[in-house]
């Protein structure tokens, strides 16, 4: 069993924990919920095992680097940033029915990275720029930041669905309190800017290292700023303006709109020093 079939494995288990959750959802049936809680743990557990045996097989190559250096094996690990952060909430909550809109998220990431044509699976050589240790430190503090900018994502749709009248009978009225919903939101929010932060910082010296200056606006650098700084005004409005619900939903679906051009529209839009990401 190589990476490759064990990855494209996990896609098909965080398929059906999405299923698990719908249908929990859809048919009022926690035992559902519960079943598609373990599927994602399981999940996980091939989907940590997928990416080590990716980097066990690095080495056999010769090329002995941390999958993380290109389109296929980032959004492998973005999945698995997402999942462990999923599981921590719903361990810590007890509220299952938010899987309904983060599961899905764990989905689309891996199956893109496994069935996309334009993705390659194939391990290759780094490019001399990534040939730095700084590469695990930037990584995985980006997309923890990432991660948590996702679950905040799946939170912020909770506000346009739910009903606002206490009395409906809507599938939907089952969603968690308003306060849980601004609450997770707010937290996960705080949780990604801080590893975004320290995304930036590492990136910026290890540019330093590798082209010899800490910051070139460089296109991928740029909309990280710009994501930052939406993240930032969410953070303003929240703590100093008092803002809440709706209004700073939209604002954390509009960061993530960023995380997503930052994500892909550079890499497949724009050219500079970040491409091969």
């Amino acid at each position: 069993m190589n990476s490759s079939f064990l990855l494209s494995t996990t896609t098909f288990i965080y398929a059906l924990a999405s299923v698990f959750y719908i249908g929990s959802f859809s048919f009022k049936k926690q035992v559902l919920a519960r079943a598609g809680f373990w599927v994602i743990v399981i999940g996980f557990i091939a989907n940590t095992a997928g990416i080590l045996l990716r980097w066990v097989e690095s080495y056999q190559m010769g090329y002995g680097h941390a999958p993380f250096s290109n389109m296929y094996e980032s959004l492998v690990f973005f999945s698995w940033t997402v999942a462990i952060l999923y599981i921590f909430v719903e361990l810590k909550y007890k509220e299952s029915i938010i899987g309904v809109f983060v599961s899905p998220l764990i989905f689309l990431a891996i199956a893109y990275a496994s069935f996309d044509p334009n993705v390659s699976s194939k391990i290759s050589p780094l490019i001399p720029a990534l040939k730095s240790n700084w590469l695990i430190a930037h990584v995985i503090a980006c997309f923890l930041g990432y991660a948590g900018f996702a679950l905040a994502f799946g939170f912020s749709f909770i506000y346009f669905v739910k009903p606002k009248d206490p009395k409906s009978t809507s599938i939907f009225s089952r969603l968690p309190s308003w306060e849980m919903i601004d609450e997770l939101t707010y937290q996960m929010i705080v949780f990604g800017f801080l590893f975004l932060t320290i995304g930036i910082i590492t990136g910026a010296v290890w540019a330093n290292s590798a082209w010899g200056k800490y910051w070139s606006w460089d296109p991928k650098e740029t909309w990280s700023l710009i994501t930052w700084f939406v993240y930032a005004i969410f953070l303003h409005l929240r703590m100093m303006r008092g803002w809440n619900g709706s209004k700073l939903a939209i604002v954390s679906i509009v960061g993530f709109i960023a995380v997503l051009f930052t994500y892909f529209g550079v890499n497949y839009l724009l050219s500079g020093l970040h491409s091969y990401g």
